[in-house]
C-alpha cells in the first residue's frame, strides 16, 4: 500500500504523519490522533457530523483525503473548544436547547463558525442555506436556527483575544 508523508497543522499544532495515501482525514483524526469530535455517519457528505475546518472552510472529513490536507490547517471541535469564541457558541446552543444527544453538534458549530468568519451569517436565510449540509435527528432545527441567529448578531471576541496577547487568537486558551 502506498504511503504519504504529510505535514498538517491540527488545532494549531504542526504534525508530521505518514499515512496510507487513500486514508481519509476522519480516520486520521479519530484513529491516529484520538480526536473523536468529528463523527462517522453517512460516509457520503450529506450529514455534516464529520465536519472539520480546513483553512477555515468546512469539509466533510469522511470523504477528504488526509494527503489533501498536507500543508493546511485543520480545526476540529476539540481545537475550537479551547478558543474564547467557543464560549459564545456553547452559550447560544445551551440557552436555546439547540442540542440533545450531541452527535451532530460539533459539525453544526464548526459550520457556523466558518459562516460567521466569512461574514456569511447575517440573517435567517443565511443560517438555513449555510446549514443545508448538516442533519440533526433530535432537535427539529428550530432551536439550532435560533442559536445561529443569536450568533449572527454577536461579534466574535477577536478584539478581546488580540488584547490578551494572541494566545486566544491562535486558537488556544489556557485551561482553568
Amino acid at each position: 500500500m502506498e504511503e504519504a508523508a504529510v505535514r498538517i497543522g491540527i488545532n494549531g499544532t504542526r504534525r508530521e504523519l505518514t499515512v496510507p495515501a487513500r486514508e481519509l482525514l476522519l480516520d486520521t483524526l479519530r484513529d491516529r490522533l484520538g480526536l473523536t469530535g468529528a463523527k462517522r455517519s453517512c460516509d457520503v457528505q450529506v450529514c455534516g457530523t464529520c465536519t472539520v475546518l480546513v483553512d477555515g472552510e468546512p469539509v466533510s472529513s469522511c470523504t477528504y483525503l488526509t494527503c489533501d490536507a498536507d500543508g493546511r490547517e485543520v480545526l476540529t471541535i476539540e481545537g475550537f473548544a479551547r478558543s474564547d469564541e467557543f464560549a459564545q457558541f456553547e452559550r447560544a446552543f445551551v440557552d436555546r436547547a439547540a442540542l440533545q444527544c450531541g452527535f451532530c453538534t460539533p459539525g453544526f458549530m464548526l459550520t457556523l463558525k466558518a459562516l460567521r468568519d466569512a461574514g456569511e451569517l447575517r440573517d435567517r436565510d443565511d443560517v438555513i442555506a449555510g446549514l443545508d449540509g448538516n442533519v440533526c435527528r433530535c432537535t427539529g432545527y428550530k432551536s439550532i436556527v435560533e442559536a445561529a441567529e443569536a450568533l449572527a448578531g454577536e461579534p466574535a471576541p477577536a478584539a478581546a483575544e488580540a488584547r490578551a496577547g494572541g494566545a486566544a487568537a491562535s486558537g488556544s486558551r489556557d485551561a482553568a
